[in-house]
């Protein structure tokens, strides 16, 4: 399903939206979840980069949607961002915050199902699960796929992926209930390792990309089997 946030104070053009969006699914048989907020001020408070697309209306009471957009790119570089506007030379402050696209009011339906449709060829494979990490520069998402193995430290987590290494704080019993069924596996306690990636095993390690991660002897006979589930 995909989660789409509409940001707009003008209640005429929220359900002239609304209805725009029931007759884009109906036509095209996407699933979309809808939350409304009435201001940037409310779609910013207590943001946790849960939406894939954002239409929001530039001009609006208390926070405008340009400044909006500028607080959510600081946390969120990847959702997408599309702005209702009857005033077009706000383009190049778009860019700046990387908008995909404008909606010019009064919104025809046409323009709005053509743009609709290009953003959402712009969403990552719903097929694949990505996982949301609370990193210092901001909210990352990554592929799980991408992820070799997350490592434990105090009350740091380590994400050790393609992409490069990202930390958060958090708790690695949280991460492995999220990503055991996504194919990783608790090798000890400051290990959880991304079971694709294992290259071997050797004097009681696993080994991925080069490194010897340890395997508890609690859980080696587990290991070896999921291991072997495997491959």
């Amino acid at each position: 399903m995909i989660s789409i946030a509409i940001v707009e104070d003008e209640t005429s053009y929220a359900e002239q939206l609304k209805s725009f969006m029931e007759q884009f699914m109906a036509e095209t048989g996407e699933r979309i979840k809808l939350t409304f907020y009435r201001d940037g001020e409310d779609i910013i408070e207590d943001y946790k980069a849960q939406y894939d697309i954002i239409l929001m209306d530039i001009q609006m009471r208390f926070m405008d949607g340009m400044t909006a957009a500028e607080k959510i790119r600081e946390t969120d570089s990847q959702v997408l961002i599309m702005f209702i506007t009857n005033m077009t030379n706000y383009a190049i402050r778009g860019y700046q915050v990387d908008a995909l696209d404008y909606i010019v009011k009064p919104v025809v339906y046409f323009d709005f199902s053509q743009k609709m449709q290009r953003a959402i060829r712009r969403l990552p494979d719903k097929n694949v699960y990505r996982v949301k990490i609370g990193a210092s520069s901001g909210i990352v998402r990554i592929n799980a796929e991408n992820i070799y193995y997350i490592e434990s430290e105090g009350h740091i987590l380590r994400f050790h992926t393609r992409l490069g290494t990202y930390e958060e704080r958090g708790k690695m019993q949280e991460r492995e209930a999220e990503l055991v069924p996504q194919g990783f596996f608790r090798s000890n306690k400051s290990y959880l390792v991304n079971l694709n990636y294992v290259d071997g095993i050797k004097d009681g390690c696993c080994l991925i990309c080069g490194e010897e991660l340890l395997i508890s002897r609690a859980r080696k006979s587990e290991f070896m089997k999921m291991l072997a589930e495997k491959i």
